[in-house]
Order: C-alpha cells, then sequence, then structure tokens
C-alpha cells in the first residue's frame, strides 16, 4: 500500500477503448508538439506535461499492441 494514488494501475485499470494506431500518432505528435513548448522552472507545467505524455503513450503502445494482435 502506498501513502499516495497512483496515476496508473494496471492491476485494476484496463484500456476501455484502444484508438486506431493513426488517431495515437497524431495524438501524440499533437502533444508533444504542446508540451515542448512547456516551462521546465514551472512544477506545475512540469506535471501536467508528464501527465499529458504518460496518458498518451499508454494510448499509443495499446494502440500499437492491438495493431499486433497482442493482449496484456
Amino acid at each position: 500500500m502506498t501513502s499516495y494514488d497512483p496515476l496508473y494501475d494496471p492491476k485494476t485499470e484496463a484500456h476501455v477503448i484502444v484508438p486506431p494506431l493513426e488517431r495515437a500518432i497524431d495524438q501524440a505528435r499533437k502533444v508533444l508538439d504542446e508540451k515542448a513548448r512547456a516551462n521546465i522552472h514551472d512544477s506545475d507545467e512540469m506535471i501536467r506535461a508528464a501527465v499529458s505524455l504518460h496518458y498518451v503513450l499508454h494510448d499509443l503502445l495499446a494502440s500499437i499492441e492491438a495493431e499486433r494482435g497482442e493482449q496484456r
């Protein structure tokens, strides 16, 4: 047990909707472009960037795995 709630717990959370690979790639590029301009000295911006990038990476990997026919 941790003293915080994790961002993602694979034991209790699963992808309900896996986006098509092209959409996941487009979204990842969009978020990367947006977050590239974040102020590295602003901790709130860095947290928002990390969370956003976490979610698009999670979707991207789920899409790649679905495309390959893999399951987790």
